[in-house]
């Protein structure tokens, strides 16, 4: 993929650029909102930028496309780039905005190393970049193409439940009438609201209902930082939205989904909030009467904060094979086992595949242990909520 000539001045630069990566983001980012303010205001999560997680993500992300272009010449990162584009496309991200990014992209890169970026330099990672640009560009343009519903469209909550403290769940259905096209378990949308400031700020939600249901179903945990840009949508929803109340949601995006897994033994771990793709996931199988073995585990801090544990619980025993292990930090007594998720006692079945999602620590955990019991890396897939760190605290 990458020209011999480019391959061999990434791969003496790459030490240098990674090195400098959380830099050349931070100043990326501050070039691109000073120029394109709107972009902050209504495509960017103002949370992550503040948090500076998004610059984490960003970094990762290059740093590890380069790394595999270097070595893996003849093969792309997919499920780098898919996750990506599943993301990019649930926020309606366009072919020009790439042309956008690489302006000010560059522009940093060239700030920060100064007369280091030769000609030679500059040529190789312009090829990086565009490799992986027109790579996410094919991808997006293929999921816009096979969305149902293209674009954001209007829906009516006609439902609130509160779940727990801090989690509701909305039950929503189209404005217009139309049809509730379904969608994989796993998935998730994007909400867009306005802010009491005007911004259109937006951010994604794991659907928790079952894939053929006639509503469409969020379930939000309220994010407690009312002094940042953090939780000014959770709180927004929590305090604004009622029944009655319209959002926009884009058509269903993700890539943690059941792929051909019939037959096959499955394992879903979550922790806190992150149990909301596995509710979709266990309603798809227990419908279709999943045979193999379900392991189902989740850790949280207590069962009064377990959210949609009832549904948890009720999705797994019609399946035919299911075993349930929860974790409570605290007031586990009767209704789960005291501490953090740990696998020492539960059975994996041989081939198990295995869905994660939770906070990086929890997965990045319970991957190594199921890699100890013997699961391929290869069967082990996640869900990060928020932007991706796994390859930005690699290493």
């Amino acid at each position: 993929m990458l020209s011999e000539q480019s391959a061999t001045t990434v791969r003496a630069t790459l030490p240098a650029v990674g090195a400098s990566l959380g830099e050349i983001t931070e100043r990326f980012y501050a070039g691109l909102f000073a120029a394109h303010p709107e972009l902050l205001r209504d495509l960017f999560n103002r949370g992550n930028q503040a948090a500076g997680t998004q610059r984490q993500a960003l970094a990762g992300s290059i740093a590890a496309f380069a790394t595999h272009l270097l070595a893996h010449p003849d093969r792309r990162p997919d499920a780098l780039l898919g996750r990506i584009a599943h993301k990019h496309a649930s926020l309606g991200v366009t072919p020009e905005q790439y042309a956008v990014v690489h302006e000010h992209l560059f522009a940093a890169i060239v700030d920060v190393l100064g007369e280091a970026v030769t000609p030679e330099v500059a040529a190789a990672w312009d090829e990086v970049y565009w490799l992986m640009a027109n790579a996410l560009i094919a991808i997006e343009k293929r999921l816009y193409e096979e969305a149902r519903e293209p674009g954001r469209r209007d829906w009516e909550v006609v439902e609130r439940v509160t779940e727990t403290a801090d989690v509701v769940t909305f039950r929503l259905r189209p404005v217009d009438g139309g049809p509730v096209p379904g969608f994989r378990a796993g998935q998730y949308v994007s909400v867009q609201v306005e802010l009491p400031d005007g911004a259109r700020q937006i951010r994604q939600y794991s659907l928790s209902g079952a894939p053929d249901a006639t509503l469409r179903q969020i379930s939000v945990k309220r994010v407690r930082d009312d002094a940042g840009p953090e939780g000014e949508v959770s709180n927004h929803l929590h305090a604004r939205v009622r029944e009655g109340s319209v959002l926009q949601l884009s058509a269903p995006y993700g890539d943690l989904v059941l792929d051909d897994a019939a037959g096959a033994p499955l394992l879903l771990a979550s922790a806190g909030i992150g149990v909301t793709p596995m509710i979709s996931m266990l309603a798809q199988l227990a419908d279709a009467g999943h045979p193999a073995p379900v392991t189902v585990v989740h850790g949280d801090r207590s069962p009064a904060d377990h959210a949609l544990r009832d549904d948890h619980e009720a999705y797994a025993a019609k399946l035919p094979d299911a075993s349930v292990h929860f974790w409570y930090e605290e007031n586990a007594t009767g209704a789960g086992r005291p501490g953090l998720v740990d696998l020492t006692g539960v059975a994996v079945a041989s081939g198990t595949r295995a869905y994660l999602c939770g906070p990086l620590p929890f997965m990045r955990a319970v991957r190594t242990q199921l890699i100890e019991k013997g699961v391929a890396p290869a069967d082990i897939h996640y869900e990060v909520f928020g932007p991706d760190l796994w390859q930005a605290q690699e290493g």
